[in-house]
This record gives structure tokens, C-alpha cells and sequence, in this order.
């Protein structure tokens, strides 16, 4: 190519514009993350609180969640490339994903009386078809708006401004959405779900809207045959062929080379080596994605009250994102040159390697935290046991007898006899208790229907004596618990500043403070402060008399304490995740990129399914033995994984492979300038 012609071509470069779709794939991505991530935040509180799944249920279904859209992504780069093309895959999958955001949001709403576990789970089934099919073409239909090589700094920028938008989203919707669920109280419950589902389903309505106004816009190629198809049919073929001939050949491949040629042929091989690598990577993902579930869990029993803010547990997961996109540049120009001049760390399997190691760390960190926690748990009632707590709100002490459970105690006046311990086999039986006293007009005699492994109240009133199942655990979305107990049937107000929350004439139910602190009781001088995991009963005596009682200790250890894990696990992320993307497009042949990039995608599904089975078993019942067998799988992995590295020879792509991966589809007849 002469100087002229180099001049016309940089001439005719400058003259390409700015692809205005980009920014309506960009907003559209930024409004479909929102959703996503927004919804995950919050998913196995609400499965937890609302659908009483245990932590352990609750786990399972997260990860099966989060596996289902790691492994629809193979899916939607097939039906992409090789029947509906990018825009139309992205279109349909869109609507399917509008419908499973609605039916969460809608099914959550108690009033309308819908089965709620079933349609939560159809709606998470659509969710994770919509997101995962989506996934691979996205970004590529943006890619596609590009003219290369023409535009490949533009190209650049958009990938940036594009990773800046699901990031944006992530951010914004992780804390957001746990405010909605927890600040606005609808439809009689003391949370709103159905409003912290509602606006990120109501933002990938929009998105979906946008998606369909920028069509005209949009550069739409046809399909074409997805590689994806060719290599599964290629190495179903060299198998039959092994299978059925007697020659010997030097690789099982070769018997496929006279069918599908042997750059197809020598590309699998390539591909191959690679994907052995990937063989122990699906652990990194066992660890990394509990930040939404066992993570959160923990931070569910902690204290998030920082003075004038209260962390909620769902948001600590902001910290991530937030994390990331500070540590990239700090690894990229700082971190990396530094350990590259003292010749550390210097390839990516290395890297990996290490980002690994640290993620296993991470796991440790988390799991001395838990051990921490778990000293403030609460003792439940076990098997063959109950427990049992006799309140006096009266205002002369009371003599309480039970000969069934040899119980005679005598009770002070605004106080309380608890028993934890008391020895219980029955199934269901029928259970005296008596009160006397001076200020009792007579001996309050009645019965209760008493189970074994559960705990029970029991307190004097004017009219009588009453009894209640009592709930003794941390409540699940780690809010404090209160329950009034009034000896003169009244109206019991709670007031803090502009909230008030009315308790009705006989009401002994157990409620959540929804804002954490101190509240007045009837508009008294009288104080209660309730922390957050804490749970409280208030005795009301005559004339507004009251007494706190703790049954389970508030939070102790502070939410700030998870911090180190995220920095941790996030620099893991940056040396683990990010260098092995990157390697994955290293080491691809330019036909097979795409196949490793999903295969890469792959592997968290295979993650998110180890957790499955793990909890599944249920092999330990504390966090911190769980958050141990998994620091140790991770170790384990990464010693294989290392002797895996040490084996491998890095691919250096062929000149034509370059040239071809420049040209691009775009411009086929653009030559390189040898001169």
C-alpha cells in the first residue's frame, strides 16, 4: 500500500463517526444490571423472611440461581450466532426476563394470597434464562456497531464506558434495593419486597423499551454457523470414528481431520490444553459468590449501626463492585509493575494461581469471624428439651407452679423466671400452670398444649393467664424483635422521632423495630433502646410501670469486621477472574474465542453447583466449619491447579492469526501496511 493511499485511509477513518447506538446499548445495559444485581441483593433475605426457607434452603436456591445464569450463556450464543442473531436473541430473552422480574415482584405481595415459594421460583427460573441468554451478546452487539479496524480506539472506549455501566448499576442498585426492602413498610408487612423487586423489574421494562427505540440505529448482522456447533459435531465424529477404526493415529482428533480439516482440527487441540486448565477453576467461584449468600448471612449477626447510619447486611455487598473498580488501575499500574521488577507473578497462571491462594485466605478471615459470632449465638431449644420464660408484669410479686414440669418459683414484680433446660420428650401434651398473688383477685389456673425442641412464654395479666409459642432465635433479616407484654389491657405505643408503631389492646405478638434505637413508650421519659439482633419484651405495669427484658443478646460484633474478607476476595477477583479472562483470549485460536470466553462463563456455574450439593449435604451445622472446608478445597484446588500451570505451554498466536483478528469481519479487503 503507497503513501497516497495510506493518506485516503486515514482520511476515511476520521470520517467515521461515533456509532450513536452504543449509548442506547450502554443504557441499556446500565438498566438491566440494576435489575440483576439489585434483585440478588436482597434474594435470600426474602427467601429466608418471607418464603422461611432455613439458611441452609435458602443457600441451595441462591446458588442454583446464580448457577442457572452461568450455564444459559452457552445457549444464547448458539440460538445468537446461528438462528436469531444478536439483536432478536437479546429482544426475546429481554421479554422472557420482564415476565420473571413481574411475577417476583408480584408473587411477594402477601394480600393477593398467590402461592408464593412457586411463582418466586418460576419467576427466578425466567430471571435466570433471561440474564444468562443475554449475557454473551450484549456486549457483542455493541462490538458489532464498530467499523475495524477503522474504529478499534473507539472500540476500546465503549468496552470501558460499557464495564462502567454494569458497574454503575451494580453499585447503585446493591444499596438501594435493600433500603426499599427494609425502610418502606406495604401491604401490612413490616418490609416491602414486593417494591425492592418492583423497581428493578421496572427498570428492565425500561431498558427493554430503550433496547427496541434504538432499532434503527442499530448495524444488525445475519447469523451465521455458531463454532460452538461445529466443535461439539467435530469431536462427536472423532470419537465415532476412534471407536469404529482399527488405525491408529496420533491424536483422537486426527480422525476427524479428513471431514472438518485440520485447522478446525488443530484449533479443538489448542482449545483442549486450555480448558484442562479450567478444570479446577469452578472452586474459585464456590468461594467467591457466597458475598450473597453466607456472607450476607453473617452480616445478618452483626452490628451495622455506625452513629448516624445503619449498614444494612445486604449492602455490604456494594463493597465489591466498589472495590473493583478501584483496584484495577491501582493492580494495573502500580501493583503488577512493582512485582514484575522483582520477577513475581510475571504470567497469568501464576497470577491465577496466587489470586487463588488469596481467595482461600479470604475464607479464613470469614471464618474466624463466624467462630467470633457464633460465642453470641442464642441457645435454641434441642430435642427432648423446652424452654420456658414466666414474665410478671403485675405490680406485686406472683407465685408461679407447674408440678408437670417441677417448676415453683417465686417471681419479683416487672421481672422474669427463665428456664432453658427443662427436660421435655412429648410430642404434644397438655401442660397446668397456676398463678397466685396479693394483687391477683384469685388463683389464675390454665393449660397449654407444650411440644418438645420449642420455647414457650407464659405471663399473668388482670384478665388472666396467658401463653405463647416464643421465638427465641436472631430474626432473619437481623432487625431487633419486640414483644409487649401488658398486665392492664391497653393500647402500647412505640415513638421515635416521626415513626410510631401502635401495639392493640391484648396484642403479645412479636414485631420488628424497624428502625434500631431508642424509643419512648407511651410518649413516657421511659426509654428502651433495641439493638439491631437483639429481641425484647417490654412489661407494662399500672401506670405505665415498664421493664426491658432481653431474650437474645443484640449484635456485638460490629458489620465493619467483614471488610477485610472483601478486600481480599476482591484482589483475588482481580488476579483470578480478570487474568483469566484474559488469558482465555491469549491462549484461544481466533475461531475459538468466543467458545473459551463461555466455557470461561462455564465454570461459575459449575461453582454455584458445588455449593448446591456442599449445603445439600449439610456436613457441618456451624458457619465456620463450612467457611473452613471450603478455605481448605480451595487450597487443595490451587495445588492442583498449580501443578496444571507448571505443565502448560503458553500458545504464541501465528502472524495470520493476528492479521486476521484485526482485519475483522467488517472490512476483509483492509491490508496491512508492510512497507
Amino acid at each position: 500500500m503507497g503513501a497516497t493511499e495510506n493518506k485516503v485511509l486515514e482520511k476515511t477513518h476520521k470520517k467515521l463517526p461515533y456509532p450513536k447506538s452504543v449509548f442506547v446499548i450502554i443504557c441499556n445495559e446500565f438498566c438491566e444490571r440494576f435489575c440483576y444485581y439489585g434483585m440478588r441483593a436482597i434474594l435470600v433475605i426474602y427467601l429466608t423472611h418471607m418464603l422461611a426457607f432455613s439458611e441452609s434452603d435458602a443457600t441451595v436456591i441462591y446458588h442454583t440461581f446464580i448457577m442457572l445464569t452461568y450455564f444459559f450463556p452457552i445457549f444464547g450464543a448458539i440460538i445468537s450466532d446461528s438462528y436469531l442473531g444478536k439483536f432478536r436473541t437479546i429482544l426475546y430473552l429481554a421479554m422472557i426476563y420482564a415476565v420473571g422480574c413481574v411475577l417476583l415482584s408480584i408473587s411477594s405481595i402477601g394480600p393477593l394470597h398467590l402461592p408464593m415459594a412457586a411463582l418466586s421460583t418460576l419467576g427466578l427460573f425466567l430471571i435466570a434464562i433471561g440474564t444468562g441468554g443475554i449475557k454473551p451478546n450484549v456486549a457483542a452487539f455493541g462490538g458489532d456497531q464498530f467499523v475495524l479496524p477503522d474504529q478499534e480506539s473507539q472500540l476500546m472506549t465503549f468496552f470501558s464506558w460499557f464495564y462502567f455501566s454494569i458497574n454503575a448499576g451494580s453499585l447503585i442498585s446493591t444499596f438501594l434495593t435493600p433500603v426499599l426492602r427494609s425502610d418502606v413498610h406495604c401491604f401490612g408487612e413490616d418490609s416491602c419486597f414486593s417494591l425492592a423487586f418492583g423497581i428493578p423489574g421496572a427498570l428492565m421494562i425500561v431498558s427493554l423499551v430503550i433496547f427496541v427505540i434504538g432499532k434503527p440505529l442499530y448495524k444488525i448482522k445475519v447469523p451465521t454457523e455458531n463454532v460452538m456447533v461445529d466443535v461439539t459435531k467435530c469431536i462427536s465424529y472423532a470419537i465415532s470414528k476412534k471407536i469404529k477404526s482399527s488405525e491408529q493415529k496420533t491424536h483422537w482428533l486426527d480422525y476427524a481431520e479428513p471431514k472438518y480439516g485440520s485447522e478446525l482440527v488443530n484449533n479443538i487441540k489448542v482449545t483442549l490444553k486450555v480448558l484442562v486448565l479450567y478444570l479446577p477453576l469452578p472452586i474459585f467461584w464456590t468461594l467467591y459468590d457466597q458475598q450473597g449468600s453466607g456472607w450476607t448471612f453473617q452480616a445478618v449477626r452483626m452490628d451495622g449501626d455506625i452513629g448516624f447510619y445503619i449498614i444494612l447486611p445486604d449492602q455490604m455487598q456494594v463493597v465489591n463492585p466498589l472495590l473493583i473498580m478501584l483496584f484495577i488501575p491501582i493492580f494495573t499500574y502500580g501493583i503488577y509493575p512493582a512485582l514484575a521488577k522483582c520477577r513475581l507473578l510475571t504470567s497469568p497462571l501464576q497470577r491465577m494461581t496466587f489470586g487463588g491462594l488469596l481467595a482461600a485466605v479470604a475464607f479464613a478471615v470469614s471464618a474466624f469471624v463466624a467462630m467470633q459470632l457464633e460465642k453470641g449465638y442464642p441457645v435454641l431449644p434441642s430435642a427432648g428439651n423446652i424452654q420456658l420464660r414466666v414474665y410478671n408484669p403485675a405490680p406485686c410479686n406472683v407465685h408461679f407452679n407447674s408440678s408437670a414440669l417441677n417448676i415453683d418459683e417465686q417471681i419479683n414484680s416487672m421481672n422474669v423466671y427463665t428456664k432453658k433446660d427443662i427436660t421435655f420428650k412429648d410430642i404434644n401434651k397438655t401442660i397446668e400452670f397456676m398463678f397466685s398473688g396479693s394483687c391477683l383477685k384469685n388463683d389464675v389456673s390454665f393449660s397449654a398444649d407444650i411440644s418438645q425442641k420449642e420455647a414457650y412464654g407464659v405471663y399473668i395479666s388482670e384478665i388472666g393467664g396467658k401463653w405463647y409459642q416464643d421465638f427465641v432465635d436472631k430474626s432473619d433479616d437481623g432487625y431487633p424483635r419486640v414483644r409487649t407484654l401488658s398486665f392492664i389491657d391497653q393500647e402500647i405505643t412505640y415513638v421515635q422521632d416521626s415513626y410510631k408503631l401502635v401495639v392493640d389492646k391484648g396484642n403479645d405478638n412479636l414485631f420488628k423495630a424497624s428502625y434500631p434505637g431508642e424509643y419512648r413508650i407511651n410518649d413516657s421519659s421511659r426509654k428502651s433502646i433495641f439493638r439491631l439482633g437483639g429481641t425484647y419484651t417490654i412489661l407494662v405495669g399500672k401506670d405505665m410501670k415498664t421493664s426491658e427484658i432481653v431474650v437474645t443478646e443484640p449484635n456485638d460484633v460490629h458489620i465493619l469486621w467483614l471488610l477485610p474478607q472483601y478486600v481480599i476476595i476482591t484482589a483475588a477477583e482481580i488476579m483470578f477472574s480478570i487474568t483469566g479472562l484474559e488469558f482465555s483470549y491469549s491462549q484461544a485460536p481466533v475461531s475459538m474465542k468466543s467458545l473459551l470466553q463461555a466455557c470461561f462463563l462455564l465454570t461459575t456455574a459449575f461453582g454455584n453447583l458445588i455449593i448446591v450439593i456442599i449445603e445439600s449435604f449439610k456436613f457441618f451445622d456451624l458457619q465456620s466449619s463450612n467457611f473452613f472446608l471450603y478455605t481448605v478445597l480451595m487450597i487443595l484446588d490451587m495445588v492442583l491447579f498449580g501443578i496444571l500451570a507448571m505443565r502448560y505451554k503458553y500458545v504464541i498466536p501465528q502472524e495470520s492469526e493476528e492479521l486476521q483478528e484485526r482485519n475483522g469481519v467488517e472490512n476483509p479487503a483492509f491490508k496491512t501496511n508492510t512497507d
